[in-house]
C-alpha cells in the first residue's frame, strides 16, 4: 500500500514557517507582505478559491487587497487596476483570478503585471527563465511548485528518475515538466495526441497527473513503488452526497494506492498546497522588495 501524502499537513508546516518569517519582517522593518487578488465576475469556483486565499492571508499576517470587478468590466479598466496595484508599495504580489470573461485578452492582462509582483509565476519572462538552464525566474508557478515541494518533503528522489507529466497546460503541465527537468529528472510529457499513454506512464518513477480527466489513470498503469501526484480536481455525479457530486482526481485512487509507493489524495493533496505556495511567493516578493528598499 502506498504512503498517502497529506497535503493539508505539509501545507500547515509550511504555513507556520511563513507566519514566523512574516513576524520577523514586521519586527525588523515594521512592514508585512501584501497580496492583491483581482476577481472579475462571480464564477462560483473562483469566488471560493479567492475566499480561501483571503482567509489564509489573515491567518498568516499577510495583508489582503481585494479588487472585485463586474463581469462587464472593460479590458482597459482592468489593466488600469493592475497598473495601480503595480504602483502600490504595500502590494508585493498581484494575482488575477483566471479564467477571465471572453471579451478580455488574458495574455495582455497578465503581461501588464509587474514582473516583481507576478506571484502566480505566469509572466512570459518568468516562464521563459524557468525554461532556460542557469536562469532563475523571480517566481515559480504555484501548483507545479506545490507538486515538487510535496515530492521533496516526502523524501522522494527526483534526480536521475523517469518522470511523466500528464497534461501540457500553461498553468500546470508545462511548468511542472520544466521544474522536474531543473531537478534533473528525465521528463516525458503525455497529452491528448499521445499514442498508448499507459505504456509510457508505466515506466515512470514519478507521475504528475494534470489532464483534467476523472480517474483516467488506472492502477495497472502505475509502476510498483512510483510516486503519484494527482493535480486533477474533477466533479463527478454522486447522488449519495448532499451536494450531488464528489471530487475525484485524474488518477483512480483506490486502484493506484495498491501499487504506488506514494500518492496524493483528492481532495486534500495538491489543493491545500497551491494556496500555500502562493503565500510563500508573496512572502519572497515582500522580502526582496523590503530588504532592497530599507
Amino acid at each position: 500500500m502506498a504512503t498517502v501524502i497529506d497535503g493539508k499537513a505539509v501545507a500547515q508546516t509550511i504555513r507556520s514557517e511563513i507566519a514566523e518569517e512574516v513576524r520577523l519582517l514586521s519586527q525588523k522593518y515594521g512592514k508585512v507582505p501584501g497580496l492583491a487578488v483581482v476577481i472579475v465576475g462571480n464564477r462560483k469556483d473562483s469566488q471560493s478559491y479567492v475566499g480561501m486565499k483571503r482567509k489564509a492571508c489573515a491567518e498568516l499576517g499577510i495583508k489582503s487587497f481585494d479588487v472585485d470587478l463586474p463581469e462587464q468590466v472593460s479590458q482597459a479598466d482592468l489593466i488600469k487596476q493592475v497598473h495601480e496595484l503595480n504602483a502600490n508599495p504595500d502590494v508585493h504580489g498581484i494575482l488575477v483570478q483566471l479564467p477571465l470573461p471572453k471579451h478580455i485578452n488574458e495574455e495582455k492582462v497578465l503581461t501588464e503585471i509587474s514582473l516583481e509582483k507576478d506571484v502566480d509565476g505566469f509572466h512570459p519572462l518568468n516562464i521563459g527563465k524557468l525554461a532556460m538552464k542557469g536562469r532563475d525566474p523571480l517566481f515559480l508557478p504555484c501548483t507545479p511548485k506545490a507538486c515538487i515541494e510535496l515530492l521533496q518533503r516526502s523524501g522522494v528522489t527526483i534526480k536521475g528518475k523517469k518522470a511523466v507529466v500528464v497534461g501540457r497546460s500553461n498553468i500546470v503541465g508545462l511548468p511542472a515538466s520544466l521544474l522536474l527537468l531543473k531537478a534533473d529528472a528525465t521528463v516525458t510529457i503525455v497529452h491528448s495526441h499521445t499514442s498508448q499513454p499507459e505504456s509510457i506512464i508505466r515506466e515512470a518513477d514519478i507521475v504528475i497527473a494534470a489532464a483534467g480527466q476523472p480517474m483516467m489513470i488506472k492502477g495497472s498503469w502505475i509502476k510498483p513503488g512510483a510516486a503519484v501526484i494527482d493535480v486533477g480536481t474533477n466533479a463527478v455525479d454522486d447522488p449519495t452526497r448532499k451536494s450531488g457530486y464528489r471530487l475525484v482526481g485524474d488518477v483512480h485512487f483506490e486502484e493506484a494506492s495498491k501499487t504506488a509507493g506514494w500518492i496524493t489524495p483528492v481532495p486534500g493533496g495538491v489543493g491545500p498546497m497551491t494556496v500555500t505556495m502562493l503565500l510563500k511567493n508573496t512572502l519572497e516578493g515582500a522580502k526582496r522588495y523590503i530588504e532592497q528598499n530599507n
